[in-house]
């Protein structure tokens, strides 16, 4: 099992509840994500994923297809 990569999305449209439903359920539903968790107040992302069965461009694109594009992100570890 590969060690899980922790990342934060920096997403400026994010600015309700609908909004934090949407972007939950897309990038949480997506195979080898452990965490999707939105801080609406932040308009940030916080994603928990293995990289070894997704890759962090798959998440930024299923945020993307809701309508919230993702202007920078930051890593954590490495």
């Amino acid at each position: 099992m590969s060690p899980e990569t922790h990342i934060v999305l920096n997403v400026p449209a994010i600015s309700c509840s609908h909004c934090k439903m949407a972007i939950e359920s897309a990038a949480g539903g997506i195979d080898g994500v452990s965490r999707a968790e939105v801080d609406v107040a932040e308009k940030s992302v916080d994603i928990v994923f293995d990289p070894a069965r997704t890759t962090i461009e798959a998440v930024k694109a299923a945020i993307a297809a809701e309508g919230y594009p993702v202007a920078g992100e930051h890593a954590f570890g490495d």
